[in-house]
């Protein structure tokens, strides 16, 4: 799916009604919402339908991770909700990607729909994934990943900026899908981040921003001056 605006808020907040709020305030500024695990597993995914009643697509974030049977059921009961994309651990392997992509199919009846491949989070750097014993690199990793992700039939890989160009070059038909979205080069908990310019220079085709939006003093100021940074 190809949408104007590459923009998608992340809806990280505490509850549904805040969501929608928020979500009302900036979409006219944005392509999209995200709702993620907070909600998802607090207010339920019944969350996904009230952003959807905007008009904008919606991102869930679920990042699954299961055997394929209960990857499957859970992908087909998110689009059933009206879910655009869901998210699925490329770890899980290619046949639990094949299930969410079955399942994502069944239940959007023929609306558009796909499966995003979460690679390595924005959270992770070398040193981390070496504590956990991964001797490679983040871009080796994704790299693999993204031909994963591709074999399976995903739409696209979720990645950080500084792995855009791996996923280009590994898998070129994917959708390329970063958070760790950070103006001013401002970090949190992400170890991984570009501005959005540079992540739209280095060929994102979705930037998930959630704080430098939601946490602003004006939320729709902040995503209209986003979407000017992109599109100047």
């Amino acid at each position: 799916m190809v949408i104007d605006n590459p923009i998608i808020v992340a809806l990280d907040l505490p509850t549904a009604e805040e969501a929608v709020v928020m979500a009302r305030e900036v979409e006219p500024f944005v392509g999209g919402f995200k709702i993620g695990l907070g909600l998802l597993h607090g207010p339920g995914p019944a969350t996904i339908e009230a952003i959807v009643r905007l008009g904008k697509p919606v991102f869930a974030d679920a990042k699954l991770h299961d055997i394929p049977s209960q990857v499957r059921s859970a992908a087909e009961r998110l689009a059933k909700h009206g879910a655009t994309w869901v998210t699925a651990h490329v770890s899980g392997g290619i046949d639990m990607l094949h299930a969410a992509v079955e399942g994502l199919s069944s239940g959007a009846g023929g609306a558009e729909a796909g499966i995003l491949g979460v690679s390595v989070l924005t959270s992770l750097d070398k040193s981390a994934l070496e504590r956990v014993g991964i001797r490679r690199s983040p871009g080796q990793l994704v790299g693999k990943m993204a031909k994963v992700a591709g074999a399976a039939g995903c739409e696209g890989v979720v990645c950080s900026p500084h792995e855009l160009n791996v996923v280009a070059q590994a898998a070129p038909g994917l959708l390329r899908v970063t958070p760790g979205i950070r103006p001013q080069d401002v970090e949190d908990d992400q170890a991984r981040t570009a501005s959005p310019r540079e992540a739209i220079d280095r060929g994102a085709s979705l930037l998930v921003i959630g704080r430098p939006i939601t946490q602003a003093l004006d939320p729709a100021a902040a995503a209209e001056q986003i979407r000017a940074e992109i599109t100047g």
